[in-house]
């Protein structure tokens, strides 16, 4: 299964806390440091269902040495999910749609023991939004 270095470098800075609440707080930073989105790009054909917080992500498809890729753009209401929104985007975007379609971010984020440590909300949240992220990618692999 492979990651960006994006990914890599934030999975790295988590196994070096020791503490859950330094992590949430890195977490939280990941979030806080996401660009926000146009106000009109907050609609409903963006929005993540699934999540009890407002999340919406937005996918554009550009080219990268001849192949299409994916970059995920992301926001949400709640600080630690705008976090996991981050860790997402580190994850999915720049690659290409097949590969995304066939990467599941849920066994990757269990290694860091992030779901474990989530609210079943939160967890259920999260799995909407990689399914969200694979669907549309794959849905772009297809065409």
């Amino acid at each position: 299964m492979t990651t960006t270095a994006a990914f890599e470098e934030i999975a790295e800075n988590l196994s070096f806390l020791d503490d859950w609440e330094d992590r949430y707080r890195y977490i939280i930073e990941l979030g806080q440091a996401l660009p926000p989105l146009a106000d009109e790009e907050r609609n409903e054909a963006n929005r993540v269902r699934g999540c009890a917080s407002q999340v919406w992500l937005v996918t554009e498809r550009a080219q990268k040495d001849g192949a299409a890729v994916l970059t995920y753009r992301g926001e949400s209401d709640a600080m630690i999910v705008r976090g996991l929104v981050s860790i997402l985007l580190a994850l999915y975007s720049g690659r290409t749609p097949a590969d995304i379609a066939a990467t599941d971010a849920l066994p990757i984020l269990d290694d860091l023991g992030l779901r474990e440590h989530l609210s079943t909300q939160r967890a259920n949240g999260l799995a909407a939004m990689v399914g969200r992220i694979r669907s549309d990618a794959k849905s772009l692999a297809d065409n």
